[in-house]
């Protein structure tokens, strides 16, 4: 093989620039489904620890149906079918912004989200009981316990969870190139099919990925180690 690496093609220039626009893109869908990913999530967790039927049945078919579907196939779904299901409203307003971009952080973030609502219940499972039974014994509604109360203790225990689930999503990020989303793999695919030296340019995303994701560990193994220890319950 008489393969000439090119490493100053794919890392300076008009391609170099590419790869900081993919990596701007990457960051910023990420940042977005995490947001929503854990509100929405957290909602769910609620809803399936709340005791009222159509709400418990709501969140355990939301968990199960979004788990057990392949993320490829979802972002198909809400890219191709999103006029269906969502109200034409929602998706006039979606057409006028960067629709591709929306229906990647769609895709994301209920995916995700369902994985955060397990992880969820199961740190407010391991709560003890009595501590929402004395709660609502002072006066505060199901809501404002589990706000107040329960909530917090429960973030600080399924930290190491969630940093799993955030680096998930930020690299299952990739997946929405496939919609045409300009991100970093996407750019990195534009790299080989014009350049065609797809190995630099592969190896470029994979270590800006790699730096991401122990920069996102770091950044929150930080935060639950000098901060949340101090807070007091």
């Amino acid at each position: 093989m008489n393969y000439q690496f090119n490493w100053k093609l794919v890392l300076s220039g008009e391609y170099g620039q590419w790869i900081i626009d993919g990596l701007i893109l990457t960051l910023k869908i990420s940042a977005v489904s995490i947001v929503f990913s854990l509100i929405i999530g957290t909602i769910i967790a609620v809803f399936r620890l709340s005791k009222i039927k159509p709400l418990e049945w709501f969140s355990l078919a939301y968990t199960e149906f979004f788990r057990n579907t392949p993320l490829l196939v979802q972002i198909f779904f809400w890219y191709f079918g999103s006029d269906a299901v969502l109200p034409k409203a929602v998706n006039q307003w979606l057409y006028q912004q960067d629709f591709e971009f929306a229906a990647g952080v769609i895709a994301l973030t209920v995916y995700t989200s369902a994985f955060i609502a397990e992880e969820i219940r199961s740190g407010i499972n391991s709560i003890p009981k009595n501590q929402l039974e004395a709660s609502r014994a002072c006066g505060l509604s199901f809501i404002q316990a589990m706000r107040y109360v329960i909530l917090p203790q429960a973030f600080r225990i399924i930290i190491p969870p969630l940093i799993s689930q955030f680096l998930n999503l930020t690299k299952n990020s990739s997946l929405v190139m496939t919609i045409g989303v300009m991100e970093l793999t996407y750019m990195a695919r534009q790299i080989e099919s014009y350049t065609f030296h797809g190995f630099e340019a592969f190896t470029v995303a994979t270590l800006i990925y790699i730096a991401i994701s122990l920069t996102i560990s770091l950044l929150v193994n930080l935060y639950n180690k000098y901060f949340l220890r101090h807070i007091k319950y």
